[in-house]
């Protein structure tokens, strides 16, 4: 394995991240609050990602706006940062999600569209 794909995407309800070693191998799958209570919260948890399981990490944040008028605060601090050797980080429109399904599986979700757009994008 040599890097990880994250897709990242604040909603209403909380922020989904998943994080992929391949098209099927699903190693992380979390549903964090809506806003991150400090502004190097992405960047630390995409950096521990990589720390922990030894590879970089291509991220994929798919979030409203690309001018700052996301109502996620996550937009905001996390373009400040866009990675380094440990990871990268893009932003993908969030009209690139498909519309989720109502899936709720073990009280974090489905994550099917996060899924496909790291395996059909491969982000890039």
């Amino acid at each position: 394995m040599s890097k990880l794909s994250m897709g990242i995407s604040p909603g209403p309800q909380g922020t989904r991240v998943i994080a992929m070693a391949g098209p099927s191998d699903t190693i992380l799958k979390a549903r964090l609050s809506r806003h991150p209570c400090h502004p190097r919260a992405l960047p630390t948890l995409l950096e521990a990602i990589a720390l922990w399981q030894g590879v970089q990490v291509h991220a994929a944040l798919c979030a409203a706006d690309r001018d700052g008028a996301s109502d996620s605060s996550l937009y905001r601090e996390a373009f400040v940062d866009f990675g380094g050797l440990l990871y990268t980080l893009e932003w993908i429109p969030a009209g690139a999600l498909a519309r989720p399904r109502r899936r709720d599986l073990g009280g974090v979700g489905d994550f099917a569209d996060l899924r496909r757009l790291l395996t059909e994008e491969g982000t890039r």
